[in-house]
């Protein structure tokens, strides 16, 4: 199984428009971050987390020749916005298969109509084929079982995933000890690490180090990274040894 990060930025991205903060002006490519989204590849399929804003030139950087479908964390912006860049595999495989919470349908389908329209659809829009994803019920996708974690964004409810030994989390503040307990034993885990001050909804580091030793993977990867958590090479210098920033395109093989 390979693993791509194709962004790991917080929902502005880095560099922030406009933005004169040093981690903003940074040379370190690293400190240069897209909208967040992973790719997942094993055995010829591949399978997107999210679809930002980002998504086209994500896959200009990351080729793929077909995906074979889409799981949604939430419906935010940041996550969802993309949605429309799928036209390319649409034009060559047909529906893209995506899954998601019910919520996060009925939300797709107000904002994107015309992907999901069943009459007079333009000739030029993509298609998807639905997915719900129900907590507690896991996922075949490609002959892997996917299992949803539920965990909280604030208040929002919002879905990791666990393919086999990598387990995927961003977006979270808090998560139950029933859901970790699915997550622990995996030997690579991503999660969201903001910034040093508390956030209302999303971990911040401290919150982020504290989970990686609660859940004893094996690696920890911290993702939806903020401008405000500093350098990235500064800051991977102060984590524990098997705790490390993700940065944009890192592969890692599991």
């Amino acid at each position: 199984m390979t693993i791509t990060f194709l962004g790991t930025g917080t929902s502005q991205g880095i560099p922030i428009i406009g933005s004169n903060h040093q981690v903003c002006l940074s040379n370190d490519p690293r400190d240069k971050r897209l909208r967040v989204s992973v790719l997942v590849s094993y055995n010829g399929f591949n399978y997107v987390v999210d679809c930002g804003p980002d998504f086209r030139q994500q896959m200009l950087t990351n080729p793929i020749e077909k995906l074979d479908g889409i799981l949604f964390t939430h419906e935010h912006a940041d996550h969802t916005a993309g949605i429309d860049d799928i036209r390319p595999f649409f034009f060559r495989q047909g529906d893209i298969p995506i899954y998601a919470h019910s919520r996060v349908i009925t939300s797709l389908t107000r904002r994107f109509d015309y992907i999901f329209a069943d009459e007079n659809r333009y000739p030029g829009a993509p298609a998807v084929r639905v997915n719900e994803v129900v907590n507690n019920q896991s996922i075949q996708l490609g002959g892997l079982k996917v299992v949803p974690i539920e965990a909280y964004h604030n208040r929002l409810q919002v879905f990791g995933y666990r393919f086999k030994d990598f387990v995927y989390l961003t977006d979270v503040k808090h998560v139950d000890d029933h859901e970790i307990e699915k997550i622990k034993g995996a030997k690579v885990l991503v999660v969201n690490a903001l910034r040093e001050e508390p956030h209302h909804s999303h971990f911040n580091l401290e919150e982020a180090l504290s989970f990686s030793k609660l859940v004893g993977a094996e690696r920890t990867y911290f993702t939806h990274i903020s401008h405000l958590l500093g350098f990235h090479e500064a800051v991977e210098k102060k984590l524990p040894k098997n705790v490390f920033l993700a940065y944009d395109n890192l592969q890692l093989k599991i």
